[in-house]
């Protein structure tokens, strides 16, 4: 006779830390309404996702993050990507031209091409993209203070090639909120940056209609160490914001709604993730239709990139970091994402290895094309656990906003620290638990193995640095002085007037001035941001 425990059922809880009931039923949903709360795919408020046929019509595009040496490395990155199967090309910047400085300046020692790609001039966005189709491939930046800048050297690159504008297809992520709530890499304050941001909108929106103009971006939120919650309400609480400056700025939000897009982890617990995202497509799509009066469909609709949660990886038995990011991005297909980026297992040691990139696209390659997920839009949809999840994630993020709104709302909320508090408190409570072994990491705290990893890594040439800054030294001498001074004083003048900063910033891209050039001329108007004592 087989005995039954008499001990109550331990907790369960999300990597979020929110408890996880034993068994859902139709209890949990008692006033739910499917009609009004689930619906169809395609239809509002979008539960299911935003396409009648999901991928049944269209898979998601598959983007491997790339990015570093010089723009000719970077460029052999990407053509070996694309010959692997890859969709879309997603670039990562180094750290110099992520703060807005040339590789040429004494800060920038030490760190050009490490991280990302290096880009001081117009002529390191064409040797970027050379060879490549501009109008047959989607095109992500992940730059943020800088980002007006290179979106101006990535326009006029194109110009100068010959492309049509309103051809080009891609994303620039532009969200420089995130960068005060955690990521840090941010230059002017808060308010004259939010503008830069609304000029890239609006200039884009005339000129450039294909252009995904802002990435807004919960990724880095929860890297910093944030539950799924405070990803999905800070993230949207951003995208609000910069919708209310859009429309102070006098745009029509059916000109500039449909090119916003979104950008969210996707991490370890796989229904906490698949609620996350179902309700951001809730709440944005009613925020849209019935808070600011959109009439278009296309405006509703939350578009979204997901990467797999680079906080995730370990250096212990890299190997499994494959595993962690198979079942990442089972989560973001099963919610419903547009694009996706997987991790590879290398990256806690260096930059992806070639092998390490291609069995990272082979992960999505297996799910998309083997594992029956595309066969069916939603189909976790109608789930007692994974609803009552979605619920619970859209009042924990209606939650939220009422805070900001206390707080004084957006822009008084980072600058007394409120959004970094947060973070900061979550970080630190799972941190607590995986300590405690509350929360069980293979190979970390658990199942451990004895020693070190051995796997190949991508090496980096030295002489790399010394290459590309000889590079930039030799375009500033042969360039025209007077047109670049000329250039940079335009642009000082617009920062003035408060004009849209981006055509002047062509002109300084056409006239070869640098991206630190056009920041501090622009720094020249603004300022610099230093972070209060209450950080």
């Amino acid at each position: 006779m087989t005995s039954v425990s008499t001990n109550p059922t331990p907790t369960r809880t999300t990597v979020s830390g929110v408890a996880v009931k034993p068994l859902y039923t139709d209890d949990d949903l008692a006033d739910w309404d499917p009609a009004t709360q689930l619906g169809h795919p395609g239809q509002f408020p979008y539960t299911r996702g935003v396409h009648e046929s999901m991928y049944r019509g269209r898979l998601w595009t598959m983007r491997q993050f790339a990015g570093f040496g010089r723009p000719s490395d970077t460029n052999c990155r990407f053509r070996f990507l694309l010959d692997q199967g890859q969709t879309g090309l997603s670039t990562a910047f180094d750290l110099p031209t992520l703060m807005g400085l040339d590789s040429d300046d004494p800060k920038s020692i030490g760190e050009v091409g490490r991280l990302g790609v290096a880009i001081d001039t117009v002529e390191d966005m064409q040797a970027l993209f050379d060879g490549i189709d501009l109008a047959q491939v989607s095109v992500s930046m992940t730059i943020n203070a800088p980002a007006i800048v290179l979106m101006a050297f990535y326009l006029s690159a194109a110009k100068q090639r010959g492309d049509d504008w309103r051809q080009l297809r891609g994303t620039i992520q532009n969200d420089i909120l995130k960068e005060f709530h955690a990521q840090n890499e941010f230059v002017f304050p808060p308010e004259p940056s939010v503008g830069l941001v609304v000029d890239l909108i609006e200039f884009c929106s005339q000129h450039v209609p294909q252009w995904n103009t802002v990435s807004i971006s919960g990724y880095h939120i929860r890297e910093a160490g944030s539950t799924a919650a405070q990803e999905l309400a800070f993230t949207l609480a951003d995208g609000e914001h910069y919708v209310q400056q859009c429309l102070d700025r006098g745009l029509d939000i059916d000109a500039f709604a449909s090119r916003l897009s979104f950008f969210f982890n996707a991490h370890n617990d796989l229904f906490e993730e698949v609620a996350k995202y179902r309700a951001a497509r809730v709440l944005w799509s009613e925020m849209m239709r019935d808070q600011y009066g959109a009439k278009s469909e296309a405006s509703w609709k939350l578009r979204f990139h997901a990467q797999t949660a680079g906080c995730s990886l370990q250096a212990t038995q890299p190997e499994v970091n494959l595993v962690r990011v198979g079942y990442q991005a089972l989560a973001a297909a099963l919610g419903g994402c547009q694009s996706l980026h997987t991790n590879s297992m290398d990256e806690t040691f260096a930059l992806p290895s070639e092998h390490a990139a291609t069995l990272a696209l082979r992960t999505q390659q297996v799910l998309a094309f083997e594992t029956g997920v595309t066969n069916t839009a939603d189909p976790l949809g109608g789930s007692y656990f994974v609803e009552t999840f979605t619920q619970q994630m859209k009042t924990a993020a209606q939650d939220y906003f009422g805070k900001i709104a206390a707080n004084g709302g957006m822009i008084a909320a980072v600058e007394n620290g409120f959004f970094r508090r947060e973070i900061a408190e979550s970080a630190f409570a799972y941190q607590q638990a995986v300590d405690s072994r509350e929360k069980v990491v293979v190979g970390v705290n658990e199942f451990q193995q004895s020693g070190a990893a051995e796997i190949a890594l991508m090496q980096f040439e030295e002489s790399t640095e010394s290459e590309h800054v000889a590079n930039l030294r030799k375009i500033k001498a042969l360039r025209s002085q007077q047109d670049v001074a000329r250039s940079l004083t335009r642009l000082r003048e617009a920062a003035e007037a408060g004009e849209n900063t981006l055509p002047a910033l062509l002109q300084c891209a056409d006239d070869r001035a640098t991206v630190q050039e056009c920041m501090d001329a622009m720094a020249d108007v603004y300022g610099r941001f230093r972070p209060p004592v209450n950080w």
